[in-house]
């Protein structure tokens, strides 16, 4: 990815499901990554619409197109890596020692930020159908500072304007 990559638009567990609002939200990400459980081929097809996708493969992606998804991605925005994995829990590596500086990852549906060792942990919380009493978001990513601005993005507030 070049340099001049900014803005990028973070998404999960979208189920086979994809909201106008989603969209919406997306518009403007430079690059758009997915973590996971997609349910749908169509879904990355709108997606990249509005910019280049990096998705990997969830749980539920189990039908014969998915199986092209990687369990993993890295993608790599300037002199930012970001790893990219569908169950945080799955991590196979140390983030820090391995160089990235962002893991996105889906899977609980609970948007999240933390940082643990200098490594920002992000989940952009379900975009598909709700599921428990958990806000149905995405998440949109800000490199262009530091410390990285992320913010999250209630779908159904914005369907409701």
């Amino acid at each position: 990815m070049p340099n001049s990559v900014t803005r990028i638009g973070l998404i999960s567990d979208t189920h086979g499901l994809l909201r106008k609002e989603t969209l919406e939200a997306l518009l403007g990400s430079e690059l758009i990554i997915h973590a996971g459980d997609v349910g749908k081929p169509e879904i990355l097809e709108e997606l990249r619409k509005i910019a280049p996708v990096v998705a990997v493969r969830g749980n539920v992606d189990t039908e014969p197109w998915a199986k092209a998804l990687p369990e993993t991605a890295v993608a790599e925005v300037g002199a930012t890596l970001i790893y990219v994995l569908h169950d945080v829990n799955a991590l196979d590596l140390n983030p820090a020692t391995s160089g990235f500086h962002i893991v996105v990852s889906g899977h609980s549906h609970k948007p999240a930020k933390t940082e643990r060792e200098g490594v920002l942990y992000i989940n952009p919380g379900s975009a598909g159908p709700r599921r428990f009493q958990l806000p149905v978001t995405v998440a949109r990513l800000n490199l262009g500072q530091v410390p990285y601005e992320v913010e999250f993005v209630d779908l159904e507030a914005l369907g409701t304007n």
